[in-house]
């Protein structure tokens, strides 16, 4: 099943109220490149959640503060940028879960603005929240059967920018080197139980 998404590149409530109104299946909240904290995106994941979108923030670094504050300010996925070799995967899987399957610590301040029991959050929060690994270098790609084969991330997404950058062709995102690893990274994904994602701004190159 084909899921579209569309950048937030506002935080104002009416903005993202008439996103969320379009019906997109999720929304790309950018903590890496943008300026923005988690002081700034909980209410516009809060919107989301209410409007039966998914906010999905793409952390600033692959660093345990970050992704747990993230999710305990409503996102439903985290990005976790530049992520190269199974050690940093295995990082990822600890600082977003919470135990027995990773380290993440107990506190989902959404739950008291939305009328949640933060039981009813611990409960499903595993089960409900999604892990998204971007791959977007040559290393990355050298072990991508290692990083497959690994549990408890739900989404490789192929940040083909980077990844061209790390190739030798910076900026070209549709040199036939970046489509070469796209290509083979779909092959190699299915059967994995793992989704697949991309950021193409235009459609026809989905």
């Amino acid at each position: 099943e084909l899921l579209l998404s569309t950048g937030m590149f506002s935080l104002e409530p009416h903005v993202a109220a008439a996103i969320y109104q379009t019906g997109p299946d999720w929304v790309w909240l950018d903590q890496e490149h943008a300026p923005w904290g988690p002081e700034s995106i909980g209410m516009i994941c809060i919107m989301a959640r209410q409007a039966n979108v998914a906010a999905v923030v793409r952390v600033p670094w692959n660093t345990p503060g970050d992704i747990k504050k993230a999710y305990d300010v409503g996102a439903v996925g985290v990005m976790v940028p530049q992520v190269d070799n199974p050690e940093e995967v295995l990082d990822a899987v600890k600082y977003a879960k919470y135990p027995p399957l990773g380290e993440r610590g107990i506190a989902p301040w959404f739950a008291g603005s939305m009328g949640v029991p933060a039981d009813d959050v611990l409960a499903k929060a595993n089960d409900e929240t999604m892990l998204i690994i971007q791959m977007e270098s040559a290393e990355a790609y050298e072990k991508i059967d290692e990083i497959l084969a690994i549990e408890h991330f739900e989404v490789l997404l192929v940040g083909p920018a980077d990844l061209s950058a790390s190739l030798g062709v910076p900026g070209q995102l549709h040199h036939p080197k970046v489509e070469k690893v796209m290509l083979d990274v779909a092959q190699k994904i299915k059967g994995t139980g793992k989704a697949l994602a991309t950021t193409f701004a235009n459609v026809e190159h989905c």
